[in-house]
């Protein structure tokens, strides 16, 4: 009771210090709605160039692109610097609700560097994102086989390759035109309007003109008066050594019915929920097959102890359950290995309460997709703080084991696997240094993430571990013989490797199916919004994780097996080796990452997630294991 109400109270106070931090997330700039008067200046910030193929992100000026006259870049938060997010103001400027026709952005005259830069970029299929009043740029467009609504694609590309007449062979050209589309919705009882959409129809062509060039002088592809503009030209911008391309756009407002509050709605519309349901009802399923087994595992146990009280037990009733009877002056043995295993409950533990807590905040709205690197950050801060239930949970465990050197396990607790993933860490940062990429995290977020976790993540888990370990240690309900039982030869589906194997199959057949859409949104550049699915999911994964613990821990006792510990805790994280291995056939099948060093981050980032995953679930089949038989074996008498 006392280890609940400390579990709560510490919760409480976590979920306090991070409504102190993010208290003002409802007036972050760009999170509260902004109204435009008619003539007010809209200015649209350039993000990183994205692709598919590279996964590498790269800031929108390393490539030769117009400038405007001074460069300065927006504060980011730590998960935006972490995505690679460089927002960066843009020569685009707009005026709210005047219509633009061919205005000249700046003119440039490509070398080979240049040239060499902008193909590759092409050739990689990268993309330009753009931001206007917090909402990124996209491209409208209709899917000719099936009827359905107007389907969005993040940022537009950089150019495209192919042939054209009179030209041999594939050339590269530039997406140099752009046509913008300014959704607004007007409020009825004032001018003012807020701005609900913005679209691009990019271009490439060839601009021509009279005489030398200046300032003013008039393009002969594009007449403003006119309104008109050669779009559909078949003389494109050809990207070669030489070659002049003259920057242009187009603006134009459209009125909507869409509300500030839903024009968000229509940009997170890629999937299609009836695939989430179907995972949920697939998942319910297992679920509903595993409780069936647990139910029956339970009602059993409790019928025959009714039985041997009652003395109406047959022979053969009295053979099965000695099974698990016979083992209890082993069954809490401590294992081997205690420490280590110690250590990685409490740092699942951590997990656990970081992923639960950044759920809830994600269901409030507080980790909206327009609050861009909030989700990440709020998942470093909360790991941290977490770090008290980290050394509580590993103390506890530690005493009831009778170890006696608590600072020993509280110290590995919180340095063992942040300081595995801190190095896998810094070996992909520095690939993707060598890459020159705006995805390498600076060495003062380098630092930062240090601090964070020395400077408070330590600390908390030793406040932790200290408290404790100062709690009673937790009474076995049975006596542990001092001479270890011999186990008989097992059978060989209970062979430690296959169970543990199995084990892991359900857990992983509960999540598979929204693990899709989760990998698609990280490195396919889309937007993950479902967290009310995400959060049901989780929960089943939970129960999935626990009730097959359950159910494998009880045939092994049966089968006078008392060695359940570690493996209790590798059945359910065994389903981090399926997960793995689906995001390897992902990354087969999905993906067309063609780079040594792009597919060398994918694994490697992979590896860091699958990691996490095993020691979450994990710890979730430990729990469910270790109150399991803490039940079964407090619950008969034993003579």
């Amino acid at each position: 009771m006392e280890s609940r109400r400390f579990f709560a109270f510490s919760l409480w106070i976590c979920t306090v210090l991070l409504l102190f931090i993010n208290g003002d997330c409802f007036y972050l700039p760009g999170v509260a709605p902004e109204d435009f008067e008619k003539g007010n200046l809209l200015k649209v910030k350039v993000n990183k160039l994205t692709s598919t193929k590279t996964q590498l992100p790269y800031s929108y000026y390393s490539l030769p692109y117009i400038r405007p006259e001074k460069i300065i870049d927006n504060a980011e938060n730590l998960g935006e610097v972490l995505r690679g997010d460089r927002i960066e103001n843009s020569p685009y400027v707009f005026k709210m609700r005047e219509p633009q026709m061919c205005n000249v952005v700046g003119r440039i005259v490509l070398d080979e560097k240049s040239a060499k830069a902008f193909k590759e970029k092409i050739n990689d299929e990268y993309r330009v994102n753009m931001i206007l009043d917090n909402l990124p740029l996209v491209v409208p467009f209709r899917r000719q086989d099936q009827e359905s609504p107007t389907v969005y694609q993040h940022g537009f590309h950089v150019g495209l390759k192919g042939a054209y007449a009179g030209v041999k062979g594939e050339k590269h050209f530039i997406h140099n035109h752009l046509q913008f589309t300014v959704k607004y919705h007007k409020d009825s009882q004032t001018d003012a309007a807020r701005i609900v959409g913005f679209e691009v129809k990019p271009f490439s062509v060839k601009h021509e003109y009279e005489g030398e060039w200046n300032e003013k002088t008039r393009l002969t592809t594009c007449d403003p008066h006119a309104r008109r503009t050669v779009t559909n030209s078949d003389s494109p911008q050809e990207v070669e050594d030489k070659k002049e391309i003259i920057f242009t756009y187009d603006v134009e407002f459209e009125p909507s019915d869409v509300k500030w509050a839903s024009r968000w709605d229509t940009y997170l519309l890629m999937t299609d929920d009836q695939i989430h349901w179907f995972s949920i009802v697939n998942s319910l399923m297992i679920v509903l097959f595993l409780s069936g087994m647990v139910a029956m595992i339970m009602l059993r146990t409790l019928y025959r102890d009714i039985s041997k009280y009652n003395q109406l037990e047959t022979q053969e009733e009295a053979q099965e359950e000695t099974g698990w009877k016979l083992v209890h002056g082993d069954v809490f043995r401590p294992p081997v290995n205690s420490d280590l295993l110690c250590v990685y409950v409490g740092t699942g533990v951590q997990f656990f309460g970081m992923i639960l807590v950044t759920m809830i905040f994600a269901l409030l709205g507080f980790l909206s997709p327009s609050n861009r690197g909030g989700l990440m950050t709020a998942m470093l801060l909360l790991w941290v703080f977490m770090g008290l239930f980290a050394g509580y949970s590993a103390a506890r465990i530690y005493k009831m084991f009778k170890g006696t050197e608590w600072k020993k396990i509280t110290i590995r607790t919180a340095v063992m696997f942040p300081g595995i993933v801190f190095i896998i860490f810094f070996i992909l940062n520095a690939l993707i240094w060598g890459q020159k990429s705006s995805g390498a995290v600076p060495f003062g977020t380098m630092f930062a993430l240090v601090f964070l976790w020395f400077g408070i993540s330590v600390p908390l888990v030793f406040v932790g571990g200290y408290i404790g370990f100062k709690k009673p240690a937790i009474e076995d309900p049975v006596k542990t013989n001092k001479i270890p039982r011999q186990i008989p030869e097992q059978a060989w589906y209970m062979n430690p490797v296959f169970s543990i194997l199995i084990g892991g199959i359900l857990p992983f057949g509960a999540v598979f199916i929204e693990l899709f859409f989760i990998l698609t949104s990280i490195w396919l550049n889309q937007f993950y919004y479902i967290f009310g699915f995400l959060f049901i999911v989780f929960v089943i994964l939970l129960i999935t994780c626990a009730e097959i613990t359950i159910v494998l821990c009880y045939f092994q006792l049966c089968s006078e097996d008392y060695l359940w510990w570690w493996r209790s805790y590798l059945t359910s994280g065994s389903s981090a080796l399926y997960l793995f291995l689906y995001a390897t056939f992902y990354f087969f099948t999905k993906l067309e990452i063609t780079k040594p060093v792009s597919g060398v981050l994918y694994f490697g980032y992979m590896l860091i997630g699958s990691y996490a995953f095993f020691v979450v679930t994990g710890t979730i089949g430990f729990y469910a294991c270790f109150w399991f038989t803490r039940l079964i074996y407090s619950s008969v008498k034993i003579d």
